[in-house]
Order: structure tokens, then C-alpha cells, then sequence
């Protein structure tokens, strides 16, 4: 007998990769291979924070912050060899919103108290919980965040000059934008369609070299050599600063926490969610295992630490992640000197972020957004289902038209009720009797067990029916209907558990129910089968050996009712000895 899998010490679980990877034998050559690949991700992310940084409405410095102190702290202390943190596009629509509504310290307090719930869930051990979000779900607002972010560069894509200030909804932006079109810059639109070009022909013939930085580099060349009307990081925020910021706590005070409590939880749920399925997407790259709440742990830690630096929303992001990998990453030093070179790059280049046109930033965010839409999978679970269609369309226009966690969790919530709906109907109650030896063919033979068919009662004092498939609330009502019309009052009843793999309150209180009405006709119950976990719970609600006989087997169960009530069936198995 195998013995049961021992659970992992709270040591284990918590354990950094960084602390594993320094356990085995890690060298020069790693070393040297960890710097490649950090130093192809911080090439990569360089653009990517700033522009993400613009485009969640605050200045472009706060994404290199992020991208600084919160990727050093997610690889330094998080569950997966290979997770690169920063700031990610998911967050865009809500860190937008919550400056829109509390500004940039309200985005802080809000970044912080995110931290903090992130500690909190890694901690309770609920990381494991966050894989049962749906598929469906998932692809919808993904797609859905593709098109807000897409939406939210058509303004610096084409150089439009608005009359107010861009509008953060969808539908008021869209007609805020098309009454502006006359104002588009050629100057910004040539940049754009340049810098996107640039970034789509290197991708095919130069995958492994840097096309976000280089797009972004030329754009830059030509707008300073050709000295082209269009905005640029100096012309609109002043440049980026050459250090760090000194540490510190937004301003706190509970009016404002209870203001900022509902975004917390927002960037919680989105971080918890992107920064599982990065590391998700790390294992399935290169066959490892991440340990999913030191992940969150050390999510949360980076919130805290770039809140205190004055950065915005971190998270695992999947792209730059992938690119560790592919760089030949060995473990989280990649990640760490990642966070370093991106210090570097800071402090010697900052005078050159001003001459970066917005309008480059803007492309590299388009192509982001495209890539991000994940458009096959999209289709593809269009015509799965109707129930997937459903739950993938709700999400996607909730979050486009609507707010990204109210998407989550209506998307989240139609999964689970059509799980449910098919769970329930895959629960079958059947009358069954012995098959005869001759009727029975090799592959229908279970060691241990005469088989049985669906055709009849045993006899005319004991009927035997067997329960499949997972025992609930949903399919409790079903069960029960079936139970109810049993048109014969033998003796005794046996209830075949064996395939019953789980049972709650619900599908307990049902088989209780109906013990107490083969009791008002004086029926023994026999339960055969019956798991340890499905056991424990039958005996919680009352059905009790008291009230039914228990049996591991079900030729058991048929021999002690057919004793109990005098009856001798023909062709019925014998019981164990």
C-alpha cells in the first residue's frame, strides 16, 4: 500500500528560489549566464516601464522605480526561478482609475495596502486557490485589457491635440478622440508607424535582438535630428531624475485607507492572478515547479517596497519573464541584476529619456496590446461552447465597458455556476444487478468486484442502487427525485458509494432523508463503498450504523442484506470471507 505524500514544512513552502538556487552548485558559468539574461530583460523593460508608467497617468520615472525595486524584491524573495517583476499592462486600466480618483498618493496608500493583502493570502497558504479561475475568464480580460491599453495610445499614436482632458471610460474617450481627429500629427503618426514597423521586423528576423529599445532609439534619433513638432518625455514631464528617491509612507489616515480599500484589493486579485500564471508560463517553459505562496510573499513585499520608493503596482509579467528564459536565465540572480542594470541605465542615461517621442512609447504599447489579445484562444473558446462563450464574452465587455475586477468576478461566478450546472448532470443514480460470468468481457473485469449492469433490481426483498459522480448540492435535487420515485418496498436497500468521489452537507442531509423513509417502512439501508472523506460526512449528518449498516464492498453490502432479511437472490456474488 502506498503511503500517503507528506505535506511540505511551512519552511519548505516558504523557501526562496534564491535560497535553493544558492544551495545547489552555482558557479561563474551561471553567474555569467544569469548577467546575459538580466542584462537582455532590463534592455527589454527599459521602454516597457516607462511607456506603461504614461500610460497609467503618472510620469515615466515611477514605472523605472517599480521596474527597480519591486523586480529586485520579487526575484530576491519569490517562489519561481525565472519570475521578472515590474510594472505590468494588466494594471494600466486600474492604476489610471485610481489616480483619476485619489491621486498619486491615494495610488501609493492603495500600492501599499496591496502589500500588504498579498503577504496576508501567501501567508494564510490561498495561492492554490487562485488556478481555479476559469480559462474563459482569463482569455476575456486579457483581451479586454489589450483593447482599453490599445485605446488608451491612439491619442499620442497620432499626435491629437484634445480640447479638455482624455476622458478614462471607453465610449466618452472613443468620441473624445474621433472630434479630435482633424488635429493628428503627421510628424507623431510617421513615428508611430516607424517605431512599429521597426519592432515587427526584428521580432521576425531578429527575434533574440532588443526591437522595443531599438524602435524606441531611432525614433528618438530622427525626432532630435529632423527636430519634429511632437511630444516627448522632456516636453511633457521634464525628463526622469538620475537616482532613486529616499523612501517613505504615503500619507495615511483611515478616511483614506477606507477610500483606497477597494482599489487594493483590486491590484491584489489582478497581481495575484498575473504574477501565478508568469510563473505558470515560466514552468511550463522549462519544467520546473514554483511554490505559489512565497510567490505572493514576495509579491507583496515588492508592493510595499515600491510604494515606499514612490513606484506604482508590481506584478509578475509574462513577456519579460518568457525573454529570461529564452536568454538562458539559470535562476532569480537574472532577475536581481535585471533590477540592477535598470539602476545603471538610470543613472547614466536619464538626461537621454527627454528626446524619447511619446509617439514611439505609444507604438511599443500597441504592439504590447496586440500581443496581449491572445486572438486564437479568443476565437477558439468562441465556438467551444455556448457556456464558455458566455462567461468569455461577459468578462471581456465588463471589463472594457465596465471595471476589470467587476469583470473577474461575474466571469468568475458564470464559471462557476456552469461547472456546477455540468457537474450536476454528470451525477447518475442507477438500479443494478449481478451480469452473469458469460455476459462479461475481459476489459469490463475490475479485480475485486463482480461487475453490474443498469438493467434491474437483485430481487424482489433487496434492491441495490449505485450513485455516480460527484455528490452535491447541485445534483441533490436530482438524486433525491430518483430516490423518491422508487416504486418497490423490498426489505432492504443497498446505496453503491464506490463512485461517489466527494459529498457535502447537502447530498448528505438527502441520503439522510431518505434513510428516514426506508425506516417508516421498515427497510434495513446498507451503504457500500463509501470513501473515508464521504464516510465522515454521513456520519456528521446523522446516518449513523445506528440507523444503516456500513460495508467497504458491495458484494458485502448484498450478502449481509440478503441475510438480514432471509432472502437468497439467485446468481448473486458471494460475500468476502
Amino acid at each position: 500500500m502506498t503511503s500517503p505524500p507528506i505535506p511540505a514544512s511551512f519552511a519548505e513552502l516558504f523557501t526562496p528560489k534564491l535560497v535553493t538556487i544558492l544551495r545547489e552548485r552555482y558557479g561563474l558559468d551561471e553567474l555569467r549566464a544569469d548577467a546575459l539574461a538580466g542584462l537582455t530583460v532590463a534592455i527589454v523593460a527599459l521602454p516597457l516601464s516607462m511607456a506603461i508608467a504614461i500610460a497609467s497617468g503618472v510620469t515615466p520615472d515611477k514605472g523605472l522605480y517599480t521596474a527597480i525595486v519591486g523586480g529586485f524584491i520579487v526575484s530576491a524573495l519569490g517562489g519561481s526561478r525565472f519570475q521578472i517583476g515590474g510594472p505590468a499592462g494588466a494594471f494600466i486600466v486600474l492604476v489610471a482609475a485610481t489616480v483619476e480618483r485619489h491621486g498619486v498618493d491615494g495610488l501609493a496608500l492603495a500600492t501599499l495596502i496591496s502589500g500588504m493583502i498579498l503577504l496576508a493570502v501567501g501567508w494564510l497558504r490561498l495561492g492554490t486557490y487562485i488556478k481555479y479561475i476559469p480559462y474563459p475568464v482569463t482569455i476575456g480580460f486579457t483581451a479586454g485589457i489589450a483593447v482599453i491599453i490599445f485605446a488608451s495610445q491612439v491619442r499620442d499614436l497620432f499626435g491629437l491635440t484634445l480640447a479638455g482632458k482624455e476622458p478614462g471610460p471607453l465610449l466618452p474617450k472613443l468620441v473624445e478622440l474621433g472630434g479630435a481627429i482633424s488635429t493628428i500629427s503627421p510628424a507623431a503618426l510617421g513615428i508611430s508607424l516607424l517605431s512599429i514597423a521597426v519592432i515587427v521586423v526584428f521580432r521576425r528576423y531578429r527575434p533574440h535582438w532588443p526591437g522595443l529599445l531599438i524602435a524606441v532609439a531611432v525614433g528618438a534619433v530622427l525626432a532630435w535630428l529632423l527636430d519634429l513638432p511632437i511630444e516627448t518625455i522632456g516636453s511633457r514631464f521634464g525628463g526622469i531624475p538620475q537616482m532613486l528617491p529616499t523612501p517613505g509612507l504615503p500619507p495615511i489616515s483611515l478616511e483614506k485607507v477606507q477610500a483606497v480599500l477597494p482599489d487594493s484589493l483590486a491590484f491584489a486579485l489582478l497581481g495575484a492572478i498575473e504574477s501565478l500564471l508568469s510563473a505558470v508560463v515560466a514552468d511550463s517553459m522549462t519544467g520546473r515547479r514554483h511554490r505559489s505562496n512565497c510567490e505572493l510573499v514576495a509579491q507583496g513585499a515588492a508592493n510595499i517596497g515600491s510604494a515606499l520608493f514612490g513606484g506604482i503596482c508590481v506584478t509578475g509579467t509574462i513577456a519579460r519573464t518568457a525573454t529570461n528564459v529564452r536568454a538562458g536565465s539559470r535562476g532569480p540572480v537574472s532577475g536581481m541584476l535585471h533590477a540592477v542594470f535598470l539602476l545603471g541605465f538610470m543613472l547614466v542615461a536619464a538626461p537621454l529619456a527627454s528626446y524619447i517621442p511619446l509617439s514611439a512609447l505609444a507604438a511599443v504599447l500597441a504592439v504590447v496590446a496586440w500581443n496581449m489579445a491572445e486572438k486564437h484562444e479568443f476565437m477558439t473558446l468562441l465556438r467551444a461552447s455556448r457556456g464558455d462563450a458566455v462567461i468569455l464574452l461577459a468578462t471581456f465587455l465588463l471589463t472594457i465597458f465596465r471595471d476589470l475586477t467587476e469583470g473577474i468576478v461575474v466571469g468568475f461566478a458564470l464559471g462557476t455556476l456552469l461547472f456546477m450546472h455540468r457537474m450536476a448532470h454528470a451525477v447518475e443514480v442507477e438500479s443494478v444487478r449481478p451480469m452473469a460470468d458469460d455476459d462479461v468481457s475481459d476489459a469490463e473485469r475490475m479485480p475485486g468486484r463482480r461487475p453490474y449492469d443498469a438493467a434491474a433490481a437483485t430481487d424482489r426483498d433487496v434492491v441495490v442502487y449505485r450513485i455516480t459522480g460527484a455528490f452535491f448540492f447541485g445534483a441533490a435535487a436530482s438524486v433525491a427525485n430518483v430516490l423518491d420515485r422508487i416504486a418497490e418496498h423490498p426489505k432492504a436497500y443497498v446505496i453503491d458509494f464506490s463512485a461517489v468521489p466527494v459529498l457535502d452537507s447537502t447530498a448528505a442531509a438527502t441520503i439522510d432523508g431518505f434513510v428516514r423513509k426506508a425506516h417508516r417502512h421498515g427497510a434495513l439501508v446498507v451503504i457500500a463503498g463509501a470513501r473515508a472523506a464521504v464516510r465522515r460526512v454521513l456520519l456528521m449528518h446523522g446516518v449513523r450504523p445506528a440507523r444503516v449498516r456500513f460495508k467497504a464492498r458491495l458484494e458485502e453490502a448484498i450478502a449481509l442484506a440478503h441475510r438480514a432479511t432471509g432472502s437468497q437472490p439467485t446468481g448473486a456474488p458471494s460475500a468476502a470471507p
